[in-house]
């Protein structure tokens, strides 16, 4: 099995995530959501002074692993610091449609995983994004039918459902396989065990169904599983050092970020306040979270679903910068991605400025900032 070695495991996250409604988190897929809140804006931004932008469009997923999002603007704890400057939200269900709005300029900041983040990083060459902090950790997990899988060494020869193909669940297990010692395709997924790509908002009826024997997938869908007769076979969380790895990061344009660096620091005040409430405020924080999503998808999730889901996740400030050098380290292992020069996509200073200014301790780039 894997003991922790330095962060060459592989992670999967982002991800998405699913129930009927709650699309997916840091995979690949296409649209942004209809739904989405009115914009916000209070009397004054939080220090008195009037922003250099009338507005900041933020985009998130309506997942559990964007809770930094969901209840920084539930509650108006981003837009508190916002002052006159309106938030406009806007929701996506895949990375890559939230990155093609940044490119194309209807999107200034977003919550994103770390394989869209990379990805837009590596194919604008370094042009289009900057990684400015952390959002969350960990919330992914291995569920499989316990009637056919006791043991990890069950899964030989077995029906194991990731999101999509080179997202971050996908190339974590596909990392874990190999340091099984066990030999599958990374292209089509068959091998020792067959990776079956399946999206998340189908893959409890496919568990359901018996088309699939388990899942390396992100919450709420582990969870559902396990409602649905599911067994938690493996916590990500045990394979990384320090119990943590990224699997929501915040990103800004560039350009915006050059032209109102004073409203992403506003920005960051808000989810570095919004973080410290959720943490402090956990089931207060749990229902925010829940609430916003009824009002962004309809439905709200079961108790059964989100209390054993909320807690797996992790809000924090620090990006975890190495465990993303390790997650593409592993898709280049795996062949999905050429090694890409990731040098620049980090700029956390405006972060530490808030960090510090709150007292709180500084976070690192892993040598991959800005120089």
């Amino acid at each position: 099995m894997f003991a922790a070695r330095p962060l060459t495991t592989l992670r999967a996250i982002a991800v998405t995530a699913s129930l009927p409604l709650l699309l997916t988190a840091c995979g690949y897929g296409s649209e942004a959501a209809k739904d989405e809140p009115a914009a916000q804006a209070s009397a004054a931004p939080a220090d008195g002074k009037k922003l250099s932008a009338s507005e900041v469009r933020i985009g998130y997923f309506p997942n559990l692993t964007h809770a930094t999002a969901l209840v920084g603007i539930q509650e108006g704890l981003i837009a508190k610091e916002l002052g006159t400057t309106a938030l406009k939200p806007q929701t996506f269900n895949a990375g890559p449609s939230e990155i093609e709005a940044l490119n194309g300029g209807s999107l200034d900041i977003g919550f994103i995983g770390p394989s869209p983040s990379i990805n837009g990083y590596v194919k604008s060459k370094g042009t289009n994004l900057r990684i400015i902090s952390g959002s969350a950790s960990g919330g992914v997990k291995l569920v499989v039918n316990p009637d056919k899988i006791k043991t990890l060494d069950d899964l030989k020869g077995k029906k194991i459902a990731t999101p999509q193909k080179g997202n971050t669940q996908d190339v974590a297990f596909l990392n874990w396989i190999s340091e099984k010692g066990w030999k599958v395709d990374p292209e089509s997924g068959k091998g020792d065990v067959s990776v079956v790509r399946t999206d998340n908002k189908v893959t409890p009826d496919a568990f359901k169904q018996g088309s699939i024997d388990g899942a390396w997938v992100p919450e709420p869908t582990a969870s559902k599983l396990v409602s649905d007769g599911g067994s938690v076979l493996l916590d990500e969380t045990a394979l990384w050092p320090d119990k943590k790895f990224v699997i929501t990061n915040i990103i800004v344009s560039q350009k915006f970020l050059k032209e109102h660096a004073d409203v992403v620091e506003a920005v960051l005040r808000g989810t570095v306040k919004t973080n410290e409430w959720i943490n402090a405020n956990q089931d207060k924080a749990k229902a925010s979270a829940n609430a916003a999503l009824k009002t962004l998808s309809g439905k709200e999730l079961d108790p059964k679903v989100i209390d054993p889901a909320w807690p797996s996740i992790l809000v924090t400030d620090d990006p975890l910068a190495s465990t993303l050098k390790t997650e593409s380290d592993w898709a280049v292992k795996a062949k999905l991605i050429e090694q890409p020069d990731l040098a620049g996509i980090y700029d956390l200073s405006l972060l530490n400025k808030v960090l510090k200014a709150a007292g709180k301790p500084e976070v690192s780039d892993a040598g991959l900032g800005t120089k």
